[in-house]
């Protein structure tokens, strides 16, 4: 089985909301409590066959030592997140948890549920600065750390057909939004769908969303609605941002089916592999999961990939990114020996040997100074853009519907949802946004 088959499902495990898969677990099957026993740990985590091996390889190694051991337990996604929101804070909280870093994070932080790891990353500073910036600052509330990165970056970007540009008489993929306009109406006269859209499953068109805005306005736009700023939904940068999706809707360039279409079953895979849809944006998840259902595909070389274009009117840097900067491992302040817990942190999530294991199951580690390593297999050009993408990011923007409490992201998706089939106006949204948030 391909290192990128095993990797699958930890990938898209809630960045993009898709089920994640049982597959054979390291650890138990099921919930340990706080310690387990006496001297003993738990870490929770979630179901993943290749990446639960190097998980279980790092709790081995620090059980090795002396003092408290750790017990890795795993749960499917949605399991999962109801296990940890019922037990956090109880006697039946894990010492250790796996989290989505930002808002998903901050929640249990301002309930005092989670350990501030600043003082241990300050006591050992080589771990802090493993780690590429951007992505430890989602795990950074108000300045302080409380997340560790413990798995692979996840950067959304365009997944294109080269041999579809080819046809159409595309030479490469347009740098600006002029020049893909441009493109959408050069395939769309060849006959060609110019994108794929799961339009489904709303996530899927929240990309577009986020990385309008950012190419806009800035990343401070999305942070002043993070902050809960009056009026951040209905910045004119929003709105903006929004009348360029419709803009989209409107030549055509999702086709007429979009809403109809679907992620999970490779429905908007299907229509990018046949060559009857020409790019998808997506996350970095997508070779993983071309190389799963469309091998061929991949194997021809037909595959393309390629940074959200620039807007030449916006003032985002083009460099940006958003998408999913990894996943975290935080330590429950409840926890029975919280010194143990973080110490398994700052001794095994920078290792040499858990960040190779990573790399080993198609991972992309986010770790400094990697360039040779993920340069290294049998998707070494991919990897090495991702990693390159983001080690070069200002910013690296988390995912919208991650960020923002649930009940707001719910109503964003339900909302970006009735904007992409025309049901209500750019301005409509902002104020059901504000509404919703107050």
């Amino acid at each position: 089985m391909s290192p990128w088959s095993r990797a699958r499902s930890a990938l898209t495990a809630g960045a993009v909301a898709l089920t994640l898969t049982a597959a054979a677990a390291c650890g138990t099957a099921g919930p340990a409590g706080a310690g387990g026993g006496s001297g003993e740990l738990a870490l929770w985590t979630l179901e993943n066959e290749g990446i639960n091996a190097v998980q279980q390889a790092a709790v081995d190694a620090f059980n090795q030592g002396e003092g408290a051991d750790i017990e890795l337990s795993t749960y499917v996604n949605d399991p999962y997140k109801a296990a940890l929101q019922t037990a956090i804070g109880s006697p039946n909280a894990s010492d250790i948890f796996y989290n989505w870093g930002g808002g998903n994070l901050q929640g249990y932080v301002d309930a005092g549920q989670v350990a501030d790891l600043t003082a241990a990353l300050d006591a050992n500073p080589e771990v802090r600065d493993a780690f590429l910036p951007s992505v430890l600052d989602v795990g950074t509330i108000d300045g302080q750390v409380y997340g560790i990165p413990m798995q692979g970056v996840q950067p959304v970007s365009f997944f294109y057909n080269k041999d579809v540009f080819a046809a159409a008489g595309i030479a490469e993929f347009p740098r600006t939004w002029t020049e893909f306009l441009d493109v959408i109406e050069r395939l769309k006269a060849a006959g060609i769908q110019p994108i794929a859209l799961a339009g489904s499953q709303p996530w899927t068109e929240l990309m577009y969303l986020e990385y309008l805005l950012d190419r806009v306005g800035g990343p401070e736009k999305f942070q002043a609605i993070v902050d809960g700023t009056p009026g951040a939904w209905s910045d004119p940068a929003v709105v903006t941002s929004l009348q360029m999706i419709r803009e989209l809707v409107d030549r055509g360039a999702f086709g007429t089916n979009f809403a109809a279409v679907n992620y999970d079953n490779q429905g908007s895979q299907a229509l990018l592999t046949s060559g009857r849809a020409a790019m998808e944006l997506m996350g970095s998840w997508e070779v993983t999961s071309l190389n799963d259902n469309f091998p061929d595909f991949l194997e021809a070389g037909t595959l393309g990939w390629a940074d959200f274009p620039a807007v030449e009117s916006g003032t985002g840097n083009p460099a940006n990114i958003v998408g999913n900067p990894s996943n975290f491992y935080s330590v429950t302040s409840s926890s029975s020996d919280v010194d143990a817990a973080t110490r398994f942190l700052m001794e095994h999530m920078t290792s040499d040997a858990y960040v190779q294991g990573m790399i080993d199951v198609g991972q992309v580690p986010a770790i400094e100074g990697l360039e040779e390593e993920v340069a290294v297999g049998e998707f070494a050009d991919f990897n090495s853009y991702v990693y390159e993408t983001v080690q070069n990011a200002p910013t690296f923007t988390q995912s919208w519907d991650q960020a923002l409490p649930a009940d707001v992201a719910q109503a964003m998706l339900t909302n970006l949802s009735q904007v992409f089939l025309g049901q209500i106006t750019p301005e409509e949204f902002g104020a059901a946004m504000e509404a919703s948030a107050q």
